[in-house]
């Protein structure tokens, strides 16, 4: 799978599972070429927000990315950053 198709799979399953109204997913696997696991899958950062994180730390938000992703955590991403914050959150000064 090559990085776009990894990009859209990741894509796909966030928005699926948390109905975000922001989304972005950042390829840094440039930034680790040559790391052991750069081959195995890629290395990823997402800014995402959703009402989905309401109330929830950011463990908890972390906990339910990773499940919305499951195997791919396993196959296709070897790294993965992430900032999850709800509405209310980005709205405050």
């Amino acid at each position: 799978m090559d990085a776009s198709q990894r990009i859209a799979l990741i894509e796909s399953r966030l928005t699926e599972a948390f109905d975000p109204t922001s989304l972005e997913i950042i390829d840094d696997s440039h930034k680790h070429a040559g790391h052991a696991g750069a081959k195995h899958g890629g290395h990823f950062t997402v800014n995402i927000v959703s009402q989905a994180f309401a109330g929830q730390t950011l463990v908890q938000r972390h906990r339910l990315i990773y499940q919305a992703l499951g195997e791919a955590m396993q196959t296709e991403i070897h790294a993965l950053s992430i900032k999850a914050q709800s509405a209310e959150e980005i709205s405050k000064p």
